[in-house]
């Protein structure tokens, strides 16, 4: 099982910008396979938009994997959105896998001006218009031209934490399914990934893991949520729970970025 990480700043109470982006060059240092990133606004904390992050992460590393765990797509204009992961999936060299949902936080919508009760419909029309648009198809007067390096796009991970639509078509029409174990039990999670797989679908994250050393906890139950607010002995036995169940990646939440913390979770697997 892969190891992804999170970059948490507003967990983070002495994260600067220059100290971000030297979080996300020692992710890759120290092991991490990816850096993932979050969307959240109108939440009344800041967060470094997750396009801009895969932005800087892609020019201060050179091989790690750059994901989003999720993107709200329908809070973005579709082309625009389009145009702005393709650059990104060029400027990195192919490292970007999209992980996309519709958003369930009624103030994000709000807050931009976007229509919460479309947000599943607004999402199933945009991803065919993106990948068109990623193949250098013509939509409507949009072109994107993709040069080679960059044509196709990335693949498209679906963000669904019970999924009873969104995992087949996780599964069927793109390349992943995402879960969150913030939102979901243990129960959910091989639940989803047992249908996620009964429909031969591919890559399976999940995400939403926070970190915390100091806290205390013992084993967990399959109505638990997941997380590793425990003792490095037990966050080790809790990430063997997510391979045991067959998931291919875990990303976990820091915040606190220096080297030896970010070691000793990476170090945690594998």
């Amino acid at each position: 099982m892969r190891i992804g990480v999170s970059l948490n700043i507003h967990g983070s109470q002495t994260a600067t910008g220059p100290g971000y982006t030297q979080a996300m060059r020692t992710a890759e240092q120290v092991g991490f396979d990816g850096i993932w990133f979050f969307d959240a606004l109108g939440r009344g904390t800041f967060r470094v938009d997750p396009v801009s992050g895969m932005a800087a992460a892609a020019a201060v590393t050179e091989k790690i994997e750059l994901g989003t765990c999720i993107l709200q797509v329908p809070l973005r204009g579709t082309v625009e959105l389009a145009h702005r992961i393709l650059g990104i999936h060029y400027l990195s060299g192919g490292r970007i896998r999209l992980g996309v949902g519709t958003g369930s936080t009624e103030g994000d919508f709000k807050a931009t001006g976007n229509d919460f009760s479309a947000r599943f419909r607004t999402l199933a029309e945009a991803l065919p218009v993106m990948q068109a648009l990623w193949r250098g198809e013509t939509v409507g007067d949009a072109n994107l031209t993709p040069l080679d390096d960059a044509a196709g796009g990335p693949p498209i991970l679906i963000g669904s934490w019970a999924g009873s639509r969104w995992i087949p078509i996780a599964a069927n029409d793109y390349d992943g399914w995402i879960s969150s174990c913030h939102f979901t039990t243990i129960a959910t999670l091989k639940e989803g990934i047992k249908r996620f797989k009964g429909e031969d679908g591919g890559r399976t994250v999940a995400s939403n893991i926070p970190v915390d050393f100091s806290a205390t906890g013992g084993a967990l139950g399959d109505e638990d949520n997941l997380d590793l607010r425990c003792g490095v002995e037990e966050a080790k036995a809790r990430l063997n729970i997510l391979a045991d169940i067959g998931f291919d990646d875990a990303i976990v939440t820091v915040n606190e970025f220096s080297e030896a913390h970010m070691a000793a979770v990476r170090a945690l697997h594998g």
